[in-house]
């Protein structure tokens, strides 16, 4: 155990994640200290590893040189040292926090501290690894969640050949990115892969067995009916890790408060990813956080560099199991891309495309002269295109016909 306060690092990054990783790989000597003995890894393909298309080295970030399981207890400011669990004493120059975020634990019956065999948060690695550890085919699984941890966490374990039951108490699928046109197709296609879907369902807790080591047995709803469950997923949603900002005494509300330079209320640290509030916003997502990391790469060797925000696209591939058919002569796999705000205001404008012999749909919504945001389901084609005129941000041209905007690539 060390005990001695080694030499001063340069930067010192607490949080091994996408954003830890990514800013170890752009600025030269940055000591990292992660909680998890796994190397750095990609957390937007846990799924894949989950439903066994993936083995976890497949998933490895780029080598990174990491302090691996080791947690950072306290921040001393004022000596600008971090403590850590293993004794060690750090110094830093610069400190980042990559602390990431925790997954939200529902308040459910049931649930407590600890957390009873059969019940699984999906939000790293080892979660990743215990759940395909207990998968067996028939075993009956309850997801709690419909977004897209949730549908993505449904779909692997129906490829597992699990019993899936998707609980989501929103009125569709994937509220935040899709409207409800969209996330009924999402449904049917799971719904063809296997996986029971049910929406505006609120659930009151879990049924366990007693004893020291209880187990879950059932997933109680508000009406009193329950769902059979030998494995339950709770794909609640995340909340930033800011206990350690907190206790340093630095500006926290939804996140972790920083400005342009992703630099906190102590000018010598500065914080990326899920734990960041920057502007009023905590994004919770990989693109986010690995541009967040790219700005403050820059900054930290001294070019001039200032982070406005993230305007990020999210795509998800839902692929059916190989033994289990598709129903209506649906696809083997269904691509789905979402950016923006889909869901239009009064006053939008909203143009729509829709090939059900296909099975693509696609929308989007325009706010005076900007593309506000939209959704491609099945067919893919003009997402580039959209996205980039999204992200840019620019007004659109006055002569552009809105049905182009769908038909850039040729139409259907």
């Amino acid at each position: 155990m060390r005990t001695q306060t080694e030499n001063a690092a340069r930067v010192v990054v607490i949080g091994a994640g996408m954003a830890g990783a990514r800013l170890a790989s752009r600025v030269p000597g940055v000591t990292v200290i992660g909680e998890e003995e796994h190397a750095p890894y990609n957390r937007v393909l846990l799924a894949e590893v989950l439903a066994g298309r993936y083995e976890p080295d497949v998933i490895a970030l780029p080598p990174a040189e990491v302090r691996r399981g080791v947690r950072v207890v306290r921040i001393d400011r004022v000596e600008r040292q971090v403590l850590c669990d293993d004794g060690s004493v750090i110094a830093y120059e610069r400190l980042v926090l990559a602390t990431g975020s925790n997954p939200v634990l529902p308040p459910l019956r049931g649930l407590n501290h600890r957390l009873p065999d059969g019940v699984h948060p999906f939000r790293t690695l080892d979660d990743c690894l215990a759940l395909r550890a207990a998968v067996r085919p028939g075993v009956r699984a309850v997801v709690i969640g419909g977004g897209l941890l949730g549908v993505s966490a449904a779909r692997a374990l129906a490829e597992c050949g699990a019993q899936v039951v998707l609980a989501q108490q929103g009125e569709h699928l994937m509220e935040r990115q899709l409207d409800a046109e969209a996330a009924g197709m999402l449904r049917r296609h799971l719904e063809a892969l296997g996986v029971e879907v049910h929406t505006e369902c609120r659930v009151r807790g879990l049924r366990c067995t007693d004893g020291d080591a209880p187990a879950v047995r059932a997933v109680e709803l508000a009406d009193g009916y329950e769902l059979e469950a030998e494995i339950t997923v709770l794909a609640c949603g995340v909340r930033p890790r800011t206990g350690l900002a907190q206790a340093a005494g630095l500006d926290v509300r939804k996140g972790i408060v920083v400005d342009d330079e992703l630099r906190t209320s102590d000018p010598y640290i500065h914080a990326v990813g899920d734990c960041a509030e920057h502007d009023g916003t905590v994004y919770g997502l990989a693109g986010a956080a690995l541009e967040q990391a790219d700005v403050l790469a820059d900054v930290l060797n001294g070019r001039s560099a200032s982070y406005g925000g993230t305007r990020a696209l999210t795509r998800l591939t839902l692929r059916s199991p190989s033994a289990a058919p598709v129903a209506d002569g649906a696809a083997g796999s269904l691509d789905l891309a979402a950016f923006g705000d889909s869901r239009p205001m009064p006053g939008d404008d909203v143009i729509r495309l829709a090939d059900a012999t296909r099975g693509a749909y696609r929308t989007v919504v325009v706010r005076g002269d900007r593309l506000a945001g939209g959704v491609l389901f099945g067919d893919l084609a003009a997402v580039g295109t959209l996205a980039r005129t999204w992200q840019d941000d620019e007004p659109l041209p006055a002569d552009m016909s809105l049905l182009h905007l769908l038909t850039n690539d040729g139409g259907f």
